[in-house]
Order: C-alpha cells, then structure tokens, then sequence
C-alpha cells in the first residue's frame, strides 16, 4: 500500500514556480528549504527535477494558453481577437505573477534540460502545437489564409511583440496595454503580400 501524500503537490509548483520566476532555476535543496519539505518528499512526489519543473512549466503555460484562447475567443471581431490574444501576457500577469514571468524571461530549454520524462515532454510539444494552432485560426479569421506569411504575421503579433513589451518590464498598466495594441493593430493594418 502506497504511503499517503503529506504534501500539497499544488503548494510545491507554486513555490517552485516562484523560485524559477526570482532565480531562473530551482533545486530540490532550495525548493526544499522554501517550502519546508525534505527532499525525499519532493523526489518521491515528482521523481526527478527534471519531472518537477516539467510540471511547473506545463501547468504554467497551460493556464497562460487556455486564458489566451479565451480572450481571443470573446473578442467581437477577428483583429480584437488579435489585439487581445497579444495582450494575455498582461491579463495573465495580474491573475499569476510568477508564472507569467517565469514564461516570459526563463530560456524554457535550458531550463528544463534532460532527463525530462517522456509523457512531459510528449505534453510540451502538444502544447507547442496548440500555439500553432491559435496562430492558424487567428490568420484564417484575420484573412482567410494559413499560409506561412500570415501565420508569420500573426507570430509577430502575438508571440513576438507581446514578449518584447513584456520581457523587459512585466507593466501591466492600461498605458503599456494601449501602446502594445497600437503595435499589433499597426502591424495587422499592413497588407499580406500575395500568395506564392
């Protein structure tokens, strides 16, 4: 019979995701010791550091696309959606401050490193597709195409302007919210070059 979960596996990503957001890194000794747990706790709840911040950093970045969708899902037209899909780092940063700055400034690569178990790993790269998938929509929506230059474009939207407002400053303010929707609808005002 297995032994019982003294402790909360939730309370342990979070002080993990913490400590990620403040240091770039966490071991199981810091962990440890911020969380008031051995470290026999934390490697028989996770396995490995690997498995623990695999699972902080899917949690994260779940939570961050899934309000993404959302609030691109409740915009009233396709360049709203636009606008709000790129502003989610801001809305995400108010609801979960660590989280949102651990995605925006940690090098998720080096961060999660080797020895990342399969079924995590195989979970990240579903993520990575559900990303693509948004962009996909989003360009479809936006123009009615799925090529490369509109997804490029909406990449430029939502991925790459929103992190260069963000990463530097995590401003959650109307002011900085303003100027990145300005950039995004300067950019979607552009035409796409044809096709081909």
């Amino acid at each position: 019979m297995p032994r019982p979960r003294v402790h909360d596996l939730d309370r342990l990503l979070d002080t993990a995701e913490r400590l990620v957001a403040e240091d770039g890194a966490v071991s199981v000794r810091s962990l440890a010791s911020a969380a008031g747990v051995s470290n026999g706790a934390i490697y028989h709840a996770f396995g490995s550091i690997a498995a623990l911040l695999g699972r902080v950093w899917l949690r994260a970045a779940t939570d961050f696309l899934d309000l993404q969708s959302e609030l691109a899902d409740a915009a009233v037209s396709p360049e709203d959606a636009v606008v709000a899909a790129a502003a989610a780092p801001a809305v995400f940063a108010e609801r979960r401050p660590h989280a949102a700055r651990m995605l925006l400034t940690v090098d998720k690569d080096q961060l999660l490193g080797p020895g990342l178990p399969t079924e995590l790993a195989d979970a990240l790269f579903a993520l990575d597709k559900r990303v693509v998938a948004l962009l996909v929509r989003l360009s479809r929506a936006m123009w009615d195409r799925r090529d490369a230059v509109a997804v490029g474009v909406m990449t430029t939207c939502v991925v790459d302007l929103p992190t260069a407002f963000f990463r530097r400053e995590l401003d959650t303010s109307a002011d900085h919210r303003d100027r990145l929707a300005a950039a995004v609808r300067a950019v979607l005002a552009v035409p796409l070059r044809p096709k081909g």
